[in-house]
């Protein structure tokens, strides 16, 4: 008795195991300036598309931490660690005079739940 106990609590384990994580698509996000700040070289804005509304705030302040000590990796794949969720996105960072813009472009999200999130453009 035991043992057909033990077997069929080991196969519903398996039963329910939902397996690999399934990566959900969003193409809808938040695009705007998040985060401005003065440094000795002028005036650095950090500016999110795609951005989702909960994370924006911390993965803008986020990006402005790794750029002000020369950590920012700029390129088509650049994978920012947030508190709720980890962005990868593509990172353009642009200089005039004074002022530095940094553009951060979400393209996937992984929140610490597990749940993959991947920007897809919305198609007319």
């Amino acid at each position: 008795m035991k043992k057909v106990f033990f077997s069929l609590l080991i196969m519903s384990c398996f039963a329910f195991n939902e397996g690999d994580t399934k990566i959900q698509t969003y193409n809808y996000g938040h695009n705007g300036m998040e985060f401005v700040a003065r440094s000795g070289e002028g005036m650095i804005i950090v500016s999110t598309y795609n951005s989702k509304m909960t994370i924006r705030q911390d993965i803008a302040y986020k990006i402005y931490q790794l750029y002000a000590n020369d950590n920012l990796t700029v390129g088509p794949k650049t994978t920012i660690c947030g508190d709720e969720a980890d962005v990868t996105g593509k990172c353009v960072v642009r200089k005039k005079d004074n002022l530095v813009s940094v553009d951060f472009y979400y393209d996937l999200v992984e929140w610490k739940s597990g749940l993959k999130e991947k920007y897809k453009k919305k198609t007319k």
